[in-house]
């Protein structure tokens, strides 16, 4: 079954929140242990830092857009973003040497930059151009990168050494980047009027899910902790969470050992039963008829 990645990892100010949008695809593996978080003293520094900022100037902010913007304009900017994401997303696929993926994309991003109105409308959704997300982070990891440990960054949330590399990645393939950096003054300004607008459009979209963290969650950092290194896990593997895929690869090599032949020193009674499934067995339910 397909399942739809969610993406975790957007610039400026999302603060440490970010990893809620984690927990649409969050894979169930086991939580992170301990000696994986040797950054824990900064982690936790960082983390304040993000809440307070959040607190005292994101989430105000928020509020007050998603109290005066109206349903389809929300929409309307939520997709326009995420059209122009796209581009970086199209550009992950054919580094990852997803070829079959990166034509879905670019068709999906040629679809909603032109019948959806410069993606205003996300018309691809209707003919079945599903969003993919990608992200040069995932790249790096399918080049072999390692991701170092867990790193709460300011301003940016829940990462890690490979992630934040990959958030310079994706800067340079966002063609804002260029237009602000090569524009006018008037034009750079618009562009950072936009880009704070992402931030807060996203900032509102997260207000449903952030009760998830603050009502369900013992430990808060942990929490954050475990879900984000999850899902990341979640999305490198497409869908399926890394302890899965080992227990694909150990069940493959079983099947494709020789089985052992019955010794010949064997019983006729034990050789005309046929072998049982101890496997099975254990989870097969014996009904007798009562005497």
């Amino acid at each position: 079954m397909n399942q739809t990645k969610v993406i975790t990892h957007k610039p400026l100010l999302l603060c440490s929140l970010t990893v809620a949008m984690v927990l649409t695809g969050c894979a169930t593996t086991s939580p992170t242990p301990e000696k994986n978080d040797p950054w824990i003293g900064w982690n936790h520094g960082a983390q304040s830092f993000n809440d307070n900022i959040d607190k005292a100037i994101l989430k105000p902010v928020a509020k007050g857009y998603q109290w005066i913007t109206p349903t389809l304009v929300n929409e309307g900017v939520t997709n326009f973003f995420s059209n122009i994401q796209d581009i970086g997303v199209t550009i992950n696929d054919l580094l990852q040497f997803k070829l079959n993926q990166s034509s879905f994309d670019a068709s999906r991003l040629l679809v909603n930059s032109t019948v959806g109105v410069a993606g205003f409308m996300d018309v691809a959704k209707l003919v079945d151009l599903p969003k993919h997300h990608e992200d040069f982070g995932q790249t790096l990891s399918v080049w072999g990168v390692p991701s170092g440990n867990y790193l709460v960054l300011p301003f940016f949330g829940p990462s890690n050494p490979r992630d934040a590399l990959g958030i310079v990645g994706d800067a340079l393939f966002n063609p804002l980047t260029y237009v602000s950096a090569f524009g006018t003054t008037a034009v750079s300004a618009a562009i950072a009027g936009s880009k704070a607008v992402d931030v807060v459009d996203r900032r509102a979209n997260l207000m449903t899910t952030e009760k998830i963290i603050d009502e369900g969650s013992v430990n808060r950092y942990d929490f954050i902790r475990d879900s984000y290194l999850q899902n990341r896990d979640f999305l490198i593997h497409d869908g399926n969470s890394s302890q899965d895929v080992d227990l694909l690869d150990d069940n493959a090599d079983e099947k494709s050992k020789p089985s052992k032949s019955m010794p010949a020193t064997q019983n006729k009674d034990s050789s005309s039963k046929p072998a049982i499934n101890s496997n099975k067995a254990k989870h097969t339910l014996e009904l007798k008829a009562p005497k």
